[in-house]
């Protein structure tokens, strides 16, 4: 359930509003609030992200999601295994793109594929 780009896109977002609550950690990610909770706690669990509590803050529930030494170093390199995902995504729809603009040139569908697309 976290997998690479949910714990690339919570640890981006920690790192860069430690205040962010589960909610808007749900609202940015797209998934349901069990959900941000569930891999709040994996990162927690697995010792990337400390959670502490705002002890004079009248909302009791308002936490601080820290980065931990682990963290921080784990989202370096999950940044890079999401970079390398993505970029073999971004070529290989390259290739699927001029692929169809040849097709479309072939069967007569476009006269010049760059000035229509």
């Amino acid at each position: 359930m976290l997998n690479d780009e949910y714990r690339y896109r919570i640890l981006k977002l920690l790192a860069a509003d430690p205040q962010a609550s589960q909610r808007r950690i749900a609202d940015e990610l797209g998934i349901s609030l069990g959900r941000a909770n569930y891999c709040l706690k994996a990162l927690v669990d697995i010792g990337l992200v400390k959670v502490n509590n705002f002890r004079n803050n009248a909302n009791k529930r308002a936490y601080l999601y820290l980065l931990t030494p682990s963290g921080i170093e784990e989202k370096a390199k999950v940044t890079m295994r999401f970079l390398k995902v993505k970029l073999d995504e971004y070529e290989n729809l390259e290739r699927e793109v001029e692929q169809l603009r040849r097709e479309a040139e072939r069967i007569g569908a476009i006269n010049n594929a760059d000035e229509r697309l």
